[in-house]
């Protein structure tokens, strides 16, 4: 009798009778026991077994991070490495580009290495809907949605990046802004640039205004040089704006840079709202108004969604609130500004 004779015999996972012979605590009593009848009942000799068990089975998740800048990712990241750590397992990192497909990394890699499951901090749905039916193993995208991709082992938990933005862009309204305009990602390939997007224009559509791409938003990637010379090109065309919103906290502080340089007061002159909440923005001068992803609670969840995927629980699309947080980098906008 094989490992995967006891799986099919049991009902539970390769993973899950792996963890159970190895005597791992992170699994229920109820499958513990109905794996070590199956054990008992064909006298399977647990020692002698272990481990060849061991090299027969992986003992690893694959990460693959979009993007080599990216602060918010290397919160999330670090902190998902301690929680599979304590389940007992490892992790393979992998960075690629914001512009590379991360499905043909990934279905390489379980090719090559057959992972447990994997975890893709940053998507473009295309590339999902092209070819992650190659990947048959669970995998879950973490601060992005997959639920309308339609994947039965492909599970996903982030922000509702669309209201998020919006409520960004409304909080500007609020402070009397009308000329702004935005940093982001690529639209098209990036599900969280293309959701902000979708929320800025909403936040104007409630103001009863209009949003032009083609003058209001510049893209770039998602770093602190990149918010810093897409802030530059987006000013040579809106030389007016008096608001600016940055989709990624690090883009928002190259922005606030680059408008020092030029000799612009933040917030007095222009005022700068982030996105993400990472932990640089409080101790930047001035203190950076965002909106926070509860990435603490995104990593958790994303551990533990993916281990009981790995034990054969179905797919899960869960959406974690977010919060916002009045800095200093926003203010009202100059009467004389306004007028002018």
């Amino acid at each position: 009798m094989t490992i995967k004779d006891i799986a099919r015999e049991s009902g539970y996972a390769v993973g899950t009778v792996s963890r159970v012979l190895n005597d791992h605590p992170d699994v229920s009593e109820h499958a513990r026991k109905a794996i070590m009848d199956v054990v008992e009942k064909y006298n399977f000799r647990i020692n002698s077994n272990a481990k060849h068990l061991k090299q027969q089975v992986s003992r690893e998740i694959t990460i693959i991070v979009k993007g080599f800048h990216n602060m918010l990712f290397a919160a999330i990241l670090e902190r998902m490495q301690g929680r599979v750590k304590q389940k007992g397992y490892a992790c393979q990192i992998y960075y690629i580009s914001e512009l590379e497909n991360e499905v043909e990394q990934a279905i390489q890699i379980v090719r090559e290495l057959r992972p447990l499951g994997v975890v893709f901090l940053g998507s473009n749905p295309d590339f999902f809907r092209r070819s992650f039916a190659e990947i048959t193993i669970p995998a879950i995208l973490i601060t992005n949605s997959a639920s309308e991709l339609g994947f039965a082992n492909l599970s996903s938990i982030g922000t509702d990046d669309a209201a998020a933005a919006e409520a960004a862009v409304a909080h500007l309204f609020s402070l009397g802004h009308r000329r702004i305009g935005v940093l982001g990602g690529w639209v098209n390939r990036s599900q969280a640039a293309a959701g902000r997007r979708l929320g800025v224009e909403r936040a104007f559509a409630s103001q009863g205004l209009s949003f032009s791409y083609d003058r209001q938003y510049e893209s770039a990637f998602f770093t602190v040089a990149g918010g810093y010379q897409a802030m530059e090109r987006l000013l040579s065309r809106m030389p007016d704006l008096t608001a600016v919103f940055a989709m990624a906290d690090v883009m928002a502080i190259g922005a606030m840079r680059m408008l020092k340089d030029k000799g612009f007061r933040v917030p007095e002159d222009i005022s700068v709202i982030g996105f993400d909440g990472i932990e640089i923005g409080e101790y930047h001068t001035p203190r950076l108004t965002t909106i926070r992803q509860e990435w603490e609670q995104i990593a958790d969840r994303g551990v533990e969604i993916l281990f009981a995927c790995i034990d054969e629980e179905p797919a899960v699309h869960e959406v974690v609130s977010f919060r916002f947080l009045d800095g200093e980098s926003t203010g009202k906008i100059l009467q004389e500004k306004q007028l002018g």
